[in-house]
């Protein structure tokens, strides 16, 4: 009969007489459930020397084979797979284990049981909770995998399957480095929001423009009647004006029958005439307010319409913007702009040294570059 095995830290859980005592990796129980933290030193040191071995055969035995293009890419394929499926192993035990230990152990186990750093488990653990699929993990490489989760989930896809500008080449995200896809990540972000911005400008823009030609549409009809107005005075004055030319050129009409007074009859005279010319005077002032009305109606219709073509140009302009592939050329016209001025000021530079070979050499580069940007435009 065996005894109990105090070495192992299972003993507990499986409640049995020990039959493997130094020897407790042959233990199936032992095999299955040994984890961190209920493990026996010198048995994990077996373990991994096992692995070892293993390995090592594996790897002599392959070696033994005839040597061609197919076994290569297999055993490439194979141990890309199996690095996508190890990125995401780690970090889903990475997750299982930090639900296992109590508070204040997390970064000393990982420090020192696991040699990770915190960082790196985050990273890890991000990627198992938000990636699924181990062959492009694998293809991609941990690092731009973990550049992508930048991206929506439902995103990540089409940005995977399409081509990006990337220094003036259209590459696959599989054929940057993962600080250029950083950059077109940042590229599509600063594009996407121009591009809304641009869109909520035209909004602004196209309800400013409906707005200018409604006031634009009642100042016309102002002006209508404005006019109306005008010609109605000017046909008041002129009326009047007659009338008073007449009533100046004859005597009043009175009843000369009954009043044969001479002084009486210029007395009605003259007061007749006052009163027509007080008419006059109204009706002129009036005629002098509608022209001022009309003048400045005009004025406010010019102003309009001026304002309407502004308007109808700036919204032309917001709609334009507000074009995703036009936006992203904006940004990336702004960013070539920043290099050539940086470069610019790089070429001054070198232009000040005694020696004008670099100077020379640059200026060659520039004049080819932009050679290079022409051709682009035709």
């Amino acid at each position: 009969m065996g005894k109990t095995n105090d070495r192992c830290p299972l003993q507990a859980e499986c409640e049995k007489k020990c039959e493997y005592i130094h020897r407790e990796l042959d233990c199936p129980y032992y095999h299955v459930n040994a984890r961190p933290g209920y493990e026996i030193d010198d048995q994990e040191e077996r373990r991994r020397a096992e692995w070892k071995e293993a390995e090592e055969a594996e790897y002599e035995a392959r070696m033994s084979l005839p040597r061609t293009i197919e076994t290569v890419t297999g055993e490439i394929l194979d141990l890309k797979r199996e690095a996508g499926e190890a990125i995401l192993d780690i970090g889903a035990r990475l997750i299982e284990a930090k639900g296992m230990l109590s508070h204040g152990e997390w970064l000393p186990w990982l420090t020192e049981r696991v040699e990770f750093s915190e960082r790196t488990a985050q990273n890890f653990m991000r990627l198992a909770r938000e990636w699924s699929n181990p062959q492009t993990l694998a293809d991609l490489g941990a690092s731009k995998a973990l550049a992508l989760l930048a991206l929506p989930a439902e995103e990540r896809e089409q940005f995977l399957n399409e081509t990006h500008e990337v220094g003036g080449k259209e590459k696959t995200v599989i054929d940057m480095s993962a600080r250029q896809l950083e950059q077109a990540i940042k590229d599509r972000d600063e594009a996407r929001k121009a591009a809304e911005t641009a869109k909520a400008e035209a909004s602004l823009a196209e309800q400013s423009r409906a707005k200018m030609e409604a006031d634009m549409a009642m100042t016309k009809e102002t002006l209508r009647a404005l006019l109306e107005e005008k010609q109605r005075t000017d046909q008041d004055v002129d009326r009047l004006q007659r009338e008073l030319d007449e009533l100046q050129a004859r005597p009043v009409d009175v009843a000369v029958e009954t009043v044969a007074d001479p002084e009486a009859i210029a007395q009605a005279r003259a007061e007749a005439v006052a009163e027509m010319q007080a008419k006059l005077d109204k009706a002129k002032e009036a005629k002098a307010k509608a022209d001022e009305k009309r003048k400045e109606a005009e004025a406010a219709l010019e102003q309009a319409q001026t304002q309407l073509k502004d308007a109808v140009q700036a919204r032309k302009n917001a709609v334009l913007s507000s074009d995703e592939d036009m936006a992203t050329f904006k940004v990336l016209f702004q960013q070539a702009q920043e290099q050539a001025n940086k470069m610019r000021g790089i070429l001054l530079k070198l232009r000040n040294r005694p020696d004008g070979t670099a100077a020379q050499g640059a200026e060659k580069a520039m004049k080819a570059l932009a050679e290079a940007i022409g051709r682009c435009a035709e």
